[in-house]
């Protein structure tokens, strides 16, 4: 059987449980992000330290992957280690905006490129 095995195209890391994956698409996001894919990274709940709780960006060239993976919404784990969010879905939206589902904060985050109109408040 291990003949036949297929080697993965790509590999996060042990525990992260990928649940979300989103492609990147249009002129949404800044420039590093414009090719590759979003992945909610879940986390797992009995690994110390946590890993996962966040969401990642995979670069990709010629669509394939291409670098390691990119923090892009972190912080859901505080600094006991207690879970504040979890992302699970991740969606880009008509604007090009990432969406972000959280399971245990009950909500939906929405990452946007700041404009310069945005940035000057």
């Amino acid at each position: 059987m291990v003949a036949k095995a297929i080697v993965p195209d790509y590999a996060l890391g042990n525990h992260v449980a990928p649940l979300g994956v989103a492609f990147a698409t249009g002129e949404g996001m800044p420039q590093q992000f414009r090719s590759g894919a979003f992945v909610g990274e879940h986390g797992s709940w009995n690994r110390n330290p946590r890993a996962g709780y966040k969401v990642v960006f995979v670069p990709f060239t010629d669509g394939r992957p291409s670098g390691k993976p990119l923090d892009v919404l972190t912080g859901f784990v505080n600094d006991k280690e207690e879970a504040q969010g979890r992302p699970v879905g991740v969606e880009i939206d008509k604007s090009g905006a990432l969406l972000v589902a959280d399971d245990v904060g009950n909500s939906v985050w929405r990452v946007a490129q700041e404009t310069a109109k945005a940035a000057l408040h």
